[in-house]
């Protein structure tokens, strides 16, 4: 199974007036996680910008567990679950820890991606090869 990891600390800009993180800087943290997945996966962001060949988000579903706050840092795991003849789904876990606390899960996200070939906007086929690694 292909899995990328990613950790990012929580800025100000990051929160709200209470110091809870907002829901965009969560999508932000998935975003770079499914940046970083595509790339194990073979497809780093220079490779795409040369071949036209982009993973597009067709859906996106989030489901927060506790808030995240000011300091915490934010580590995601994403996987790539499941994959059928023109898109796969991506599964995202969002765990925080405070500085010296104990990582505790804050969301979990599930996107649903196309390939697009650029500039068509034509949907591509996933790559057979992905079949097997989510089995």
């Amino acid at each position: 199974m292909i899995e990328a990891e990613i950790s990012e600390t929580i800025q100000f800009y990051d929160t709200d007036c209470g110091g809870v993180v907002s829901n965009i800087a969560y999508l932000r943290c998935v975003e770079k996680a499914r940046t970083a997945l595509f790339a194990a996966l073979g497809m780093p962001a220079a490779e795409m910008m040369t071949t036209g060949l982009f993973p597009a988000v067709v859906r996106t579903e989030i489901d927060y567990r506790s808030p995240a706050r000011l300091g915490d840092e934010i580590r995601v795991v994403a996987r790539l679950v499941a994959v059928e003849k023109v898109r796969a789904t991506c599964e995202f876990r969002l765990m925080a820890a405070a500085p010296g606390g104990e990582p505790r899960p804050v969301a979990s996200a599930l996107q649903i991606v196309a390939l697009v070939q650029l500039p068509e906007g034509r949907p591509r086929r996933m790559p057979s090869e992905w079949l097997s690694l989510t089995e």
